[in-house]
């Protein structure tokens, strides 16, 4: 592989390579089922999750981008949101270390799987330090948004601060919310996602002012979810290149103001994948934006 074939450093850049995990199935039964559960999930219909996953898929492919798909990881049903064990910088991949239990161990299967394809792994945490990928998305290119969060702590930031500056990235860090509590998914991004370089949707309500403040400064303007599709996870939107997105089904009013702005809007039905809290930026890690 070159160079080329690999790196990021924006979230909206056209999503040339990305990564996708199916859906743990196994042989169906409860015992799967128990996985997910247990991973706090509500019950999901294991056929419609696959079904619905591949139509996902199908989509992204459709609108341009080479997606690899990996194999289910036998234990741990979080793995199909592979955005969060393994964050793809400009040189390569940094290996996070889970602070929710159901996820350990995902990133050493993500960075393998990513190496199989071509992506070398620069880093990996280290020591007490956790994150979640969900806790950071690019400002601009040269900056990374890390949310300091129940699941990314100080020890992570720090690290990750080092591993980014040998590509020349620096780091904003934002204070999640308490929100639920440590028990409850809420990464920065579950708060936000960029659509274009001018153009995020945000969940205003919990948003920290400071993030706020920063789109600001760079001119980006946002579209406020309200608050029942940002529990539909109305703020998971997946750019697919600068406006023009992908996003769940149920979010017809994000999507209608998102069109009011030009966007390029393409849904897919997303109800079994959101009884997981996770959306389309959540199921794909990018490998190569451009």
């Amino acid at each position: 592989m070159t160079a080329q074939s690999y790196g990021v450093r924006s979230s909206v850049a056209t999503l040339k390579r990305v990564a996708v995990r199916r859906p743990l199935v196994g042989d169906g039964g409860s015992a799967v089922i128990a996985e997910y559960e247990d991973a706090h999930w509500q019950t999901p219909d294991l056929p419609r999750l696959v079904s619905q996953h591949a139509a996902f898929v199908a989509t992204l492919r459709a609108l341009g981008s080479e997606v690899h798909e990996f194999e289910p990881v036998a234990g741990l049903p979080d793995a199909v949101f592979v955005y969060d064990p393994v964050f793809v910088a400009p040189s390569g991949s940094i290996g996070f270390q889970a602070a929710k239990p159901a996820r350990r161990g995902e990133a050493a299967h993500l960075l393998a799987d990513l190496e199989s394809v071509g992506v070398p792994t620069i880093g990996r945490l280290q020591g007490e330090a956790t994150a979640d990928a969900g806790d950071m998305y690019w400002l601009d290119d040269h900056t990374v948004a890390i949310g300091r969060s129940y699941r990314t702590n100080e020890a992570a930031v720090s690290q990750m601060r080092g591993i980014l500056a040998s590509d020349g990235v620096g780091v904003e860090v934002f204070d999640v919310p308490h929100d639920q509590g440590p028990e409850y998914c809420l990464h920065l991004m579950s708060l936000i996602s960029m659509v274009r370089e001018d153009l995020a949707v945000v969940y205003e309500r919990l948003s920290p002012v400071a993030m706020l403040q920063a789109l600001s400064r760079r001119g980006i303007s946002w579209i406020n979810v309200d608050d029942d599709e940002y529990l539909t996870l109305g703020c998971n939107v997946l750019a697919v290149a600068p406006g023009v997105v992908v996003i769940g089904d149920r979010n017809v009013r994000t999507a209608d103001a998102l069109r009011e702005r030009g966007v390029d809007v393409h849904t897919f039905v997303s109800a079994e994948s959101d009884k997981g809290e996770g959306g389309p930026t959540c199921m794909t890690r990018p490998i190569l934006r451009g």
